[in-house]
């Protein structure tokens, strides 16, 4: 299989796992991931059709402008959330944005996510929020602005709407999603006892989100749900 069989290959799974821990929301969310060999294109799932329905057929081919340079399917109208990061970041190689239900619950309180679980550990270095609007992403300079508010970090909240999550791998992105969604829920669980509950030493939380973000974790955390969602 080669490097482009295999990334369109991944990118389906990787839409089947996001459809299976319920971040489909219907038709709505998008993932993409770099062309190998080629970082100004990246493959997207379609419009009109859900996270488990993509197939080879289906997937596109767009470029940093937005344009579709291949593929016959509708083209989502927030591609642009995915075209400015890619953009804006050299380091990221995949882009999710989902609608999971505790994550938008969470967006919504204005808090920040604390680590209280070994999700929220992960993000201890800082999750930012977008909160220009809670609309579609449809034109580039909206897109930049969801550029802009995650900067250097690895997803950013659109509050009221979302998420966007970025990955140095497909692998990554994904797992981070469902993490983050963990974590997400666990915090409103928590906040909801109203219960004053300590943190952990920062070193303790630094030390495990080291552990919970090599590269190696992804991979098989990935592999994992993939068996999970194609059973």
């Amino acid at each position: 299989m080669s490097e482009i069989e295999a990334a369109r290959r991944k990118l389906i799974d990787a839409g089947r796992i996001l459809a299976h821990q319920e971040h489909g929301d219907m038709t709505r969310g998008h993932v993409s991931v770099r062309v190998p060999g080629r970082p100004e294109h990246f493959f997207m799932k379609p419009h009109s059709v859900g996270f488990d329905e993509m197939a080879e057929e289906n997937i596109l081919t767009i470029d940093l402008a937005g344009n579709v340079v291949a593929g016959t399917a509708r083209r989502h109208s927030e591609v642009y959330i995915h075209s400015e990061i890619f953009s804006a970041r050299q380091d990221v190689v995949a882009v999710i944005h989902t609608h999971p239900t505790h994550t938008v619950a969470f967006s919504a309180t204005g808090r920040p996510l604390r680590p209280i679980s070994q999700g929220g550990a992960a993000f201890s270095d800082g999750l930012p929020v977008y909160s220009d609007t809670m609309d579609l992403i449809r034109t580039p300079e909206m897109g930049q602005g969801v550029a802009r508010a995650l900067g250097p970090h690895r997803a950013v909240l659109l509050r009221n709407h979302g998420l966007a999550m970025t990955g140095r791998s497909l692998e990554e992105a994904v797992v981070l999603c469902v993490m983050l969604e963990e974590a997400a829920r666990i915090q409103l669980l928590v906040d909801a006892v109203g219960t004053d509950v300590p943190d952990f030493p920062p070193e303790d939380v630094a030390r495990l989100r080291d552990n919970l973000l090599r590269p190696e974790q992804f991979v098989i955390n990935f592999a994992y749900l993939a068996r999970k969602a194609n059973a």
